[in-house]
């Protein structure tokens, strides 16, 4: 690693714009393809895990995670000290420089709603910050699209992302401009999409990921409060929320965040894998993957945080059976996975995915 990024303790205040770009472009690895366009997540119970995050304690650290923005729920429950968003598609580091943009520009939730799907903000939105989510999805539901504010606001995220030293060209802007039209089209009615394969009834509308509940009952997306927003606000203002291309299996990406957090003697908190260990497992290369796992500085509370989608491996949970949702969230201790994969190892993905999983609750 370069001398100049190494400081001894993790940043309290921020990240200089120049170690951020520096940081993205050396732990980087190669972009690789995915037959999905990664916009929103398709996991409809994606929040089943954030009231048992509280009830454990698990707070602060890092939090390591893969996709867009449903990591910022997680992040909002954990409040870590830094976060890396690593993906083995680049249009995700671009996504999330995206959202750091929207979240520069905006000043409360009812702001960021309004940049992102390229709606005119209401002419008091600062009277709004303490309105329930419900009521800001309601005005931009309402809300047709202002072309006049969709391009002002693509402009000011250009001009922003071009100041941030990361290696940015033209395509990428293009790439960014077309995220935006696609949110600004489909509104709260986006879902996720993948290529060669007919949609699915299940997967849930962004309206429903903002909108949705843990097991207590609690709207806790990061835009559910002002207090969960400004926090992640704070994060990316204060450049600790890093995005970073890379294969959980590879040789480069998870190696170099481990030697970084280490030297600042950081353990990861959480860590949200998503399903990715399904396709390293089926792909032969979850043993890659769980070496990486182990160089993470961790400790006997770190998780990790699964979705899980195949109905062969795991049922739905009786609070969940009435529910349309193609997927089931899990809980696991980084520590007893890497335990027993010294020892025993696991006979395959459903029993990695079923064993040792925490109670949520």
């Amino acid at each position: 690693m370069g001398s100049a990024l190494l400081e001894r303790d993790l940043p309290v205040t921020r990240l200089a714009d120049t170690a951020f770009a520096r940081i993205i472009r050396e732990f980087s690895e190669p972009d690789q393809f995915f037959d999905t366009d990664n916009l929103i997540s398709n996991e409809g119970t994606y929040l089943d895990v954030a009231s048992t995050l509280d009830s454990l304690a698990i707070k602060g650290g890092a939090y390591l995670g893969v996709g867009p923005d449903q990591n910022f729920s997680y992040m909002a429950r954990v409040r870590p000290r830094i976060a890396f968003l690593i993906d083995i598609r680049r249009d995700n580091l671009l996504e999330v420089l995206w959202y750091k943009a929207l979240f520069h520009l905006a000043k409360n939730r009812i702001e960021f709603l309004a940049h992102l799907f390229g709606r005119p903000p209401p002419g008091d939105a600062a009277a709004w910050s303490d309105r329930p989510i419900g009521e800001l999805l309601s005005y931009i539901d309402g809300a047709p699209v202002d072309p006049g504010s969709l391009h002002e606001t693509r402009a000011r995220i250009e001009d922003y992302l071009l100041g941030l030293h990361v290696e940015i060209d033209q395509a990428d802007l293009e790439t960014i401009a077309r995220m935006h039209r696609s949110f600004a089209e489909h509104g709260l009615g986006l879902r996720f999409t993948t290529f060669g394969r007919p949609p699915r009834g299940c997967y849930p509308t962004y309206g429903d990921l903002l909108s949705a509940r843990d097991l207590a009952g609690r709207q806790a997306s990061y835009l559910a409060t002002e207090d969960d927003f400004r926090f992640v606000k704070a994060m990316h203002e204060q450049n600790l929320v890093i995005p970073i291309v890379g294969d959980l299996a590879g040789p480069h990406a998870l190696k170099r965040i481990g030697t970084y957090l280490d030297e600042r003697r950081t353990t990861v908190s959480a860590f949200y894998t998503s399903n990715v260990e399904f396709y390293l497992a089926q792909d032969g290369i979850f043993g890659p993957f769980v070496e990486n796992l182990a160089s993470l500085p961790h400790d006997t509370a770190s998780v990790i945080i699964r979705s899980v989608f195949n109905s062969r491996f795991v049922s739905l949970p009786p609070s969940r059976s009435e529910e349309r949702s193609c997927s089931v969230q899990s809980l696991h201790r980084v520590a007893t996975l890497l335990g027993y994969e010294r020892n025993s190892g696991y006979a395959g993905y459903a029993d990695l995915v079923t064993r040792h999983a925490l109670e949520l609750r």
